[in-house]
């Protein structure tokens, strides 16, 4: 099953259970060591939506835990947050929720000229991530994929203002 490789495993396996047990999915974790001033964004998600007390309520709790356990070297900054509509994509089974949907994939390393691509999501299966693009079908090794993040897409109504 393919992950994004956003975080280490181990930081997310430490966070998930205190975000599931304050009744909250934990939709993805991202950390990079190398930036100047490290962020560790931690994105929850509810069928409710979420809120900014709900943001307030995981981080007090992940603040508590990663005092205690010190997952991470150095100063970094905890964010927690919803994953809004231009959500990331952390997972197979998030990429699968979303076929159909428009989607920026960006790699870790060019395929042929490019590294950053937007079309339609048609699916994820066997190893690959298949977009229809202006110019046709194209298929992404997973293994390639740095980032997939969704396109917010607003309907025009019939008084020409943008609906999401």
């Amino acid at each position: 099953m393919w992950t994004m490789p956003s975080a280490p495993p181990e930081l997310h396996a430490l966070l998930e259970p205190v975000v599931r047990g304050l009744g909250y999915e934990l939709w993805g974790v991202e950390f990079d060591p190398r930036q100047r001033h490290p962020i560790l964004r931690v994105y929850i998600e509810h069928p409710e939506g979420i809120s900014v007390a709900d943001c307030e309520r995981v981080s007090h709790q992940l603040s508590s835990l990663l005092d205690v356990e010190d997952p991470i070297r150095g100063a970094y900054t905890l964010e927690v947050s919803s994953p809004g509509m231009d959500r990331p994509l952390f997972t197979e089974d998030q990429l699968r929720r979303y076929r159909g949907r428009v989607v920026q994939v960006r790699t870790g390393e060019k395929l042929g000229d490019r590294r950053r691509f937007k079309g339609r999501l048609l699916g994820c299966e066997e190893g690959h991530l298949r977009l229809v693009e202006d110019a046709g079908t194209v298929e992404i090794p997973l293994d390639a994929v740095a980032r997939v993040r969704l396109v917010p897409e607003f309907e025009q109504t019939s008084s020409g203002t943008e609906t999401p």
